[in-house]
């Protein structure tokens, strides 16, 4: 199962660093663009790594800061999520048992 949970976040890191990638070049060539929820999407599945990378390789939407806020957003999400599985609470003795 581990490995299927790996594969799954390279697949959407590379594939989110290859849509903001895409997004760069429609911009610089004026074409339609993809969407700013479509491009969170793909940070909010797990994609985030690779959606930072992109962004700062290609500079592409950091002058933006109502997208660059929702990006933070969801990367802290992600690192509460990953603390909170990967961080065993029962071994803290300053909590109560009951919390948890």
């Amino acid at each position: 199962m581990q490995k299927v949970i790996l594969a799954y976040f390279i697949f959407i890191n590379v594939a989110a660093f290859i849509v903001y990638w895409i997004d760069k070049l429609l911009a610089k060539s004026s074409k339609r663009r993809i969407s700013e929820n479509e491009l969170h999407t793909f940070a909010l599945l797990g994609g985030f790594l690779g959606a930072t990378l992109s962004m700062y390789i290609f500079r592409h939407k950091i002058s933006k800061s109502s997208f660059l806020l929702v990006h933070i957003v969801i990367i802290l999400l992600w690192i509460v999520a990953l603390v909170y599985y990967f961080f065993d609470f029962h071994t803290l003795t300053f909590i109560r048992p009951s919390l948890f």
